[in-house]
């Protein structure tokens, strides 16, 4: 894991007070050619509803509260106009809420992406280094979906199972083309088809995700989101750390490649949509909050075909 974590590394790539990583990949030219690709006009969600009820896998639901409503009597500060309004708190990392990483989510041996110290996150005002603002004008570009479970034939796999570099060659031959530069990569494991047949899973069930010798391919074919129904890792019960690295995928993609995650993704209804297409691409928005010093956000990516 050491030699992988130094060849994916991408300190000082962009410059060394770069805070974007991989997002410098997606050019305005290739943002373009992404929004080129709209076809019909289809738009499909890739987010789970947002829960305000604890599950297996949801054990900080988002706290929503009712601050007017229109079934209670209430003191209205502007008489003659009539509204409800409400209050939401959102725990955005874990196993649920369909969220974005941001690059000071994950350290390594104290450091964060680029080498900025691990003192840069502050408990006071969270990140002054590497939040989520690096996408603060959005996200958006050419989304891509390798399908695992249809690969494979399964409605969703196991994490005894991870997914290797060769089922990731392979899921790109069947779809005919080839992920690229400034790519948004979204891989199904089928999470979300299993959570939808069988309800939320704990999480000691484990949670099926990417081979540790996917890295190099990541950074090769050089990735700029990577994105999973899953959170990307595989964790399997009682699976020991590889190497003294607990969540290789999340510590050497954020804080290594500079490359953001996308995790617990909802891609059932835009890989039905993409096989009855036939089409594995298409244009990807993402809009994080503008959230000073956020490790992360709940967000809804959206995919137009």
């Amino acid at each position: 894991m050491e030699q992988t974590w130094e060849q994916v590394k991408n300190w000082g790539r962009w410059g060394d007070d770069d805070e974007r990583g991989a997002l410098n990949l997606i050019t305005p030219e290739r943002r373009a050619a992404a929004a080129a690709l709209i076809d019909s006009g289809q738009a499909v969600s890739c987010a789970f509803d947002l829960s305000s009820e604890p599950g297996p896998d949801n054990p900080y639901p988002a706290q929503h509260h009712m601050l007017l409503a229109g079934d209670a009597a209430h003191h209205n500060p502007l008489p003659g106009f009539e509204q409800t309004t409400d209050w939401l708190g959102i725990a955005c990392h874990g196993f649920a809420v369909s969220h974005l990483d941001a690059l000071c989510h994950v350290f390594v041996r104290g450091q964060m992406y680029n080498g900025f110290p691990a003192s840069a996150v502050k408990s006071s005002v969270g990140g002054e280094r590497n939040s989520v603002m690096a996408g603060a004008g959005g996200i958006s570009g050419r989304g891509v979906l390798l399908d695992i479970p249809r690969l494979r034939g399964v409605d969703w796999i196991e994490s005894s199972e991870p997914v290797t570099p060769a089922e990731l060659d392979e899921a790109e031959a069947a779809a005919g083309m080839a992920v690229g530069p400034g790519d948004i990569c979204l891989i199904a494991t089928g999470r979300a088809r299993r959570r939808l047949m069988e309800g939320p899973q704990p999480m000691t069930a484990g949670i099926a995700g990417l081979h540790v010798t996917t890295l190099p391919w990541i950074r090769e074919r050089d990735v700029a989101v990577l994105g999973s129904d899953g959170v990307s890792d595989n964790f399997g019960p009682g699976s020991p750390m590889i190497d003294g690295w607990p969540s290789p995928i999340h510590q050497q993609c954020l804080a290594g490649m500079g490359v953001h995650l996308l995790d617990n993704l909802d891609l059932v209804e835009l890989a039905d949509v993409c096989a009855a297409h036939n089409r594995w691409e298409f244009f990807l928005t993402v809009a994080p909050l503008r959230l000073p010093g956020g490790t992360g956000c709940a967000v809804n990516p959206i995919a137009v075909l």
